[in-house]
């Protein structure tokens, strides 16, 4: 079952890539959190699959805000 979820998982994780590689550039260094929001997401989808993945991503990206925090923030 846990394999199903990764690879699930497996179309997040290639939009993320996209995102690294395609958009992020053009954007230039912007993140408050180390590791960045995106690199969270991959290894969040890669440690836990599609469903927690996708949540913990969600929460990340909805704390990062200008009242927000900052600093390292890892996939738990």
């Amino acid at each position: 079952m846990n394999q199903l979820l990764k690879l699930l998982a497996l179309p997040f994780i290639w939009i993320i890539r996209f995102y690294q590689k395609a958009i992020s550039p053009m954007l230039g260094p912007s993140c408050r959190y180390t590791p960045t929001c995106s690199q969270y997401g991959l290894e969040a989808f890669k440690k836990y699959g599609l469903f927690k993945g996708f949540w913990l991503t969600v929460r990340r990206i909805g704390r990062c805000h200008p009242w927000g925090g900052s600093g390292y923030d890892p996939v738990p």
